[in-house]
Parts: C-alpha cells; structure tokens; sequence
C-alpha cells in the first residue's frame, strides 16, 4: 500500500481522539504538519479509494439501548447469492461475511431495540427459509482493532490507546445517559461520516436544529458514557494489508471461561474477544478472539499462541477465515 507520509500520520494518530472544536480540521492540520484544507481533501481521497472504511463517530449499539448480536447460517452454494441479497436487505444487518466453515455465512446485527433481534432474526429465517444460529454475546473482554504503519507503511494492530477512549469509570452500564430525540437526530446525522467540511459540527448542528456547541456537547456526553466508542478515522485493514483475518473459536470450560477470556483478550494481536453462547451438536465453541495478519500463516502463528495459552483447558478449536466481505455499513438508525 502506497501511502505519503501525511496519510500514514493520519492513520496512525486519529482513529480516535478527532478534535470536538469547532474547527476541528485545523487542530489536527496543526498535530500532523499540514493545513486544514489538505487534511481533508487527504481524507476525502483515503475515502474515496477505499483505504479508510468512513469517518466520525463509532456508535456503540446496546449503549444506545439498542441490540446487537453475531448471527449464523449455512447456505446452499446454489443460493449463496440470492441468500447473501435477503440478509444484506435488511437494514439491521451492519456486517456480513462468508467464512470457511459448514455455518458459512456470519453476520452482525444492531437494532434499535433489544427486542428487536429476535423479530429480526425470525424474519431472515422466513424470508430464507434456513436456520439461524444467535450468538449473542454473554460478555465482553475487548472490542478495539487500532491499526499501525510503520515507516514502510507495513500494518501492524496494537492495543487502542487509552486517550482514545473512555475510561471505565466514565462508561456506566445503559441506563447511565438516556437519549433524547436531539440525541438521537445527531445520531442519524454521523452515523454514516461526519462532514468533511471547515465546521463539521455547524453543519450537522444545521441538520439538528441547534448549536454547534451543543452538539460538541452532546457529543463529548455520549463520548464519556461509552455511546461512542471513538471518534476518528476507520481504517480498511484489507486495503493495507490485513488480508487474512480468522475468527478463532474455542472450547473451554465454563466454569473458567470468564478467566480464560481475559487472558486470551490481553494478547496484543487480539481485536475482538467475546463469550457466546454453545449451539449443541452443531457448534461446541464458547470463546471467540478475532486474529488478523498478512498471511493465514501468520493467523495460524497467532493461533497457535493463544493454543499454548490456554494449554489443557482448551478441548477443541477452530479458524474460520473470511473469505468475501457482503456487507459493511455499520449501525444506523431509522430516520
């Protein structure tokens, strides 16, 4: 991957932390040695050729009382098309991919009510005609890919910087910030990018019907209560050279899977790692750590580090590679 030196700084130092001023480009321009205008024409180009995914606001979905869940299907070669065109129409799905395993097709769900999964799964399943596995997550011990260039603009992912995101303390369970409907409008508005203009927050404050503080405001509270995650830019991982990205399961005991889980989670080339539930006979996994290299030989060395972790405490494991992306657009909102 072929990047200037002013794209590799960008990347490396604004997937979270983007300034909430009311010129934000400018500050940043000042951080990485530019002007306010060439940051964001840089921006829109990363954009545009695919090597950043979007730019803004990463929304949180259950902090936003919504629900969210991993879902799973096998599909029929035959229908694999016209099964992957039913799924991606429903709004609800954000992600999608095709993985190398029987349950071959996995995909991402964000409602915005917790009761929705459920209807939702239900109406993927009528409209299919196939099962539907749910693995909801029963606990979270890491979600941050932060992805690093070096000089040779070689990727590698580390742990997210912790001035990128809220502390713990700072990021109570739901119930701690209750959305109201200004709330939720700046929602709609940046769920798909903040605007690459000067003022970004007076154009979205436009939208609104508000402020341009307020809406820092408002966006800095739901910063610090977890509903975003981070603010910034979203690298593509494939584009820089991530091509390989397994999902390794694992079989543990439940009775020491909650020690297990964050182990495995503090391994530095782990970017997500969740508990879900076990599908019996069809699927005996209940830990889930999300690898990424170059290689699938680099996966597989991975994988094996996280083998000699848990040693005889892990009865059965598998990589499932991610072969296609069919869909990738994030949580949004009903308008």
């Amino acid at each position: 991957m072929n990047l200037d030196p002013l794209e590799r700084e960008l990347i490396n130092y604004y997937q979270g932390g983007f300034p909430l001023t009311e010129q934000p480009f400018r500050n940043a321009a000042v951080d990485l040695g530019c002007t306010e205008n060439t940051l964001i024409e840089t921006i829109k180009h990363l954009l545009h050729n695919g090597t950043l995914s979007r730019f803004g606001p990463l929304y949180d979905a259950v902090r936003l009382g919504g629900g969210l869940t991993l879902a799973a299907m096998s599909v029929p070669q035959d229908r694999y098309e016209q099964v992957t065109s039913l799924v991606n129409d429903h709004q609800e799905v954000a992600h999608n991919y095709r993985r190398e395993h029987e349950l071959n097709m996995w995909f991402v769900l964000a409602t915005e009510s917790a009761d929705s999964i459920e209807t939702t799964l239900a109406d993927i399943e009528q409209a299919t005609g196939i099962k539907v596995y749910n693995f909801p997550k029963q606990h979270e011990f890491y979600v941050g890919l932060w992805l690093k260039l070096d000089a040779d603009n070689c990727v590698i992912t580390v742990p997210v910087p912790a001035a990128a995101t809220p502390t713990s303390t700072s990021r109570p369970l739901k119930g701690g910030y209750s959305l109201d409907e200004i709330d939720r409008k700046i929602v709609h508005s940046t769920q798909a990018g903040l605007p690459l203009l000067n003022r970004p927050y007076q154009a979205v404050a436009a939208q609104v019907g508000c402020t341009s503080d307020e809406i820092k405001q408002r966006l800095q509270n739901m910063h610090l209560h977890g509903i975003i995650r981070r603010i910034g830019v979203v690298p593509n991982h494939y584009r820089l050279g991530l091509k390989a990205n397994g999902m390794t399961v694992w079989d543990v005991p439940d009775e020491l899977a909650m020690e297990l889980g964050k182990q495995v989670a503090q391994l530095d080339f782990v970017s997500h790692c969740y508990l879900r539930p076990r599908h019996l006979p069809v699927w005996r996994y209940n830990l889930f750590a999300m690898v990424h290299g170059h290689t699938r030989d680099e996966v597989d060395e991975k994988s094996g580090r996280i083998v000699s972790l848990l040693g005889s405490n892990c009865s059965a494991n598998e990589t499932l590679f991610s072969t296609a992306i069919l869909k990738k657009t994030g949580m949004r909102l009903a308008a």
